[in-house]
């Protein structure tokens, strides 16, 4: 048997071959007619479906795949193309069988319907759409991303009613541009269960970042500055923060003490301003030794002082630094050109570079990294000619 339809005439053509995009949907005398393919004609052509069956029947096709109630008395094109499943190669959706979450979605975001929009007019073309399932009326096309278990393109899709771990909503809001407060209520909205339930200071209590950084993920640790600064803004105990970010999937980076000081946030902040962005725990190296003599000048506090209050706070010092009795704004601007850690070894290249951008001699520098316990293993013999300080 040809692939072509019997007839040739171009009238019939309009029905038995259409473009459905780049792709064509044909019809074979001995194969059943799907019947998306006759809703699809009919919104094409401008006519009833029942017209459709009618004029394949009079060119001898006989097997329809139909449903079990009346025909529409009309379909629309883009109607039709709810009915369209994804996949590389065309295909309408089945009659019989229950329609998943996921082309509802699907083809609810390629027509810019919402959800609960596309799902009334399947029903209405006598599809088995799930009763009982609440769906939103409003259109979003981040939807379909949302119930996939990897938002990055892999993994498995969440289907009508699952329970969605906190987790799932840290990182589809992460990829998606969401809050996760958003991707939350959003997912609700979509029939899902939540082991919390979402409210309105969540959005306060999981903002802790600037920029585009501002929301955590699965895989990030919340600042400790980030939990004082809240109790102190909503009234809230530290411990409830806690508990409720816990409930919202996050960790934080560091316990906190139960006594706060007027200086922590001060200490925990960045930029020594007591705001985000806040000081993450850097478990490998420690916190910087320059950091610690910033704050000393910021808060006449000497530096062990610092050192301590930030070891309470969980921020620790590397073993091998060596602070200072008092801060030097001369060392701070020493310890902004170097871009080791005290794991590391500073050698000559790096005592060049920061005497260049001091306008110290190389034998000044290597004498003072050393005093402050970096490693400066090379045997040298430091010039002690000091260059011009390099724009």
């Amino acid at each position: 048997m040809s692939n072509s339809p019997e007839s040739q005439d171009p009238e019939d053509l309009r029905i038995t071959r259409l473009n459905v995009g780049r792709e064509t949907s044909w019809v074979q005398p001995d194969r059943r007619v799907p019947y998306g393919h006759v809703l699809y004609a009919a919104g094409t052509l401008g006519c009833a479906p029942a017209a459709i069956v009618s004029r394949l029947t009079a060119l001898g096709y006989a097997d329809f795949e139909l449903p079990g109630t009346p025909l529409p008395l009309t379909a629309d094109r883009d109607d039709a193309l709810l009915i369209k499943e994804e996949g590389y190669n065309l295909s309408w959706l089945e009659l019989g069988k229950p329609v998943s979450l996921r082309h509802i979605l699907a083809a609810a975001g390629r027509a810019g319907r919402s959800p609960a929009d596309a799902a009334r007019r399947l029903t209405a073309f006598g599809y088995a759409v799930p009763a009982g399932r609440p769906l939103p009326e409003s259109p979003e096309t981040r939807d379909l991303a949302l119930i996939r278990t990897d938002g990055r393109g892999d993994g498995e899709w969440l289907e009508w009613g699952d329970e969605v771990p906190a987790h799932h909503v840290l990182s589809v809001a992460a990829v998606l541009g969401y809050s996760p407060h958003q991707a939350a209520i959003r997912l609700i909205g979509l029939g899902f269960r939540l082991p919390y339930t979402p409210e309105p200071g969540d959005e306060r209590i999981l903002g802790y970042g600037t920029g585009h950084r501002i929301w955590p993920s699965p895989y990030s640790a919340v600042p400790s500055g980030h939990v004082l600064d809240v109790a102190r803004e909503t009234g809230r105990p530290q411990a409830a923060v806690v508990a409720r970010l816990a409930e919202l999937g996050c960790r934080t980076d560091a316990p906190l003490p139960d006594t706060q000081e007027k200086d922590d946030l001060l200490l925990l902040s960045q930029e020594l301003d007591g705001r985000a962005p806040w000081l993450p725990v850097n478990g490998a190296v420690g916190v910087q030794l320059r950091h610690i003599l910033r704050a000393s000048l910021a808060t006449g506090r000497t530096p062990a002082e610092i050192t301590e209050r930030l070891a309470t706070l969980g921020h620790w010092l590397h073993g091998n630094a060596k602070v200072p009795a008092v801060a030097d704004v001369a060392d701070i601007r020493l310890l902004e050109t170097v871009d080791r850690s005290f794991l590391d070894n500073v050698h000559l290249e790096h005592v060049l570079r920061s005497a260049s951008l001091t306008g110290r001699s190389p034998a000044e520098v290597a004498s003072r990294l050393t005093a402050l316990g970096y490693q400066l293993p090379d045997e040298v013999d430091y010039p002690e000619v000091r260059g011009k300080v390099a724009a």
